[in-house]
């Protein structure tokens, strides 16, 4: 529930902006192996009610290992960059995370270019995971996708 908390909080942040979706399928591309359920989901789409272009952030919560849930939420931003293509609503950036509730890490892909932040960050800085996350959805919004 910390992950839902934070996210909830930044959805707040932006006023209902932007939507949250958690434990929903996303099958992208069976063919490629992107298909599966996302732990949470942020998309600059105000409708809360369905999923729509651009997703931006994936977050894949993994109890024991944060490190574990990296393979998983790169796969997720791969899907989520085809999503967005094939929507036609294409964004220069997909951001991900991986937390095991009290650590977390993050990630940016950029085309095929992936960029792991080599910090770690805890809960005790919640403060500072929503920043990070604050700051996800504004340079997206910055790129003129919002």
């Amino acid at each position: 529930m910390i992950v839902a908390d934070i996210l909830v909080e930044l959805r707040e942040h932006f006023e209902s902006r932007i939507s949250l979706f958690s434990g929903i399928d996303f099958n992208v591309d069976a063919k490629s192996g992107l298909t599966g359920v996302c732990d949470f989901l942020v998309s600059l789409s105000p409708r809360q009610s369905f999923l729509e272009a651009p997703i931006i952030l994936l977050v894949e919560a993994k109890k024991d290992d944060l490190l574990i849930g990296l393979g998983q939420c790169v796969a997720e931003m791969v899907a989520a960059q085809r999503f967005n293509a094939e929507k036609g609503n294409s964004i220069q950036f997909i951001y991900g995370g991986t937390t095991s509730e009290t650590d977390w890490k993050f990630l940016k892909l950029a085309g095929k270019c992936l960029h792991i932040d080599m910090n770690a960050y805890t809960i005790e800085r919640c403060d500072r995971i929503l920043g990070i996350l604050t700051s996800m959805v504004y340079r997206s919004k910055q790129l003129g996708v919002y």
